[in-house]
């Protein structure tokens, strides 16, 4: 079982910045690819950023340049930093992490979520 818990949400005025983070703990072998997601009130929850295990990065278009996500698998925590924030980034935003499980020499690799962390931007 892994935990991902998010932190770092919260409201801005446009133009400001906001850094969040999301930290992931339990049993594991390691950690595939994590990504950010956004959802706004009475929209389906969309991508915003992805970095692959192996530090590949994609964006979503409203994202790109504004954005930038990192991770640090030595202190097990992702980042999202956001620039230039606008009315349209508010949502509640949610960490996803793959996590490789071996248990009796079969690998699987699950989704694991944490509840989200809130982020307003005001006009």
């Amino acid at each position: 079982q892994v935990h991902v818990v998010e932190s770092g949400g919260g409201l801005v005025q446009t133009g400001g910045s906001l850094r969040l983070s999301c930290a992931y703990s339990g049993t594991f072998s390691g950690i595939g690819s994590m990504a950010w997601y956004r959802q706004a009130p009475g929209k389906e929850r969309e991508l915003v950023a992805m970095i692959s295990g192996d530090y590949r990065t994609t964006y979503s278009d409203s994202a790109k340049g504004r954005f930038t996500i990192s991770r640090n698998n030595a202190e097990k925590v992702g980042f999202l930093q956001m620039d230039s924030l606008i009315p349209e980034d508010t949502g509640l935003y949610s960490c996803r992490v793959e996590a490789m499980i071996v248990d009796l020499g079969r690998t699987s690799v699950p989704e694991y979520w944490g509840q989200g962390t809130q982020v307003t931007v005001s006009s």
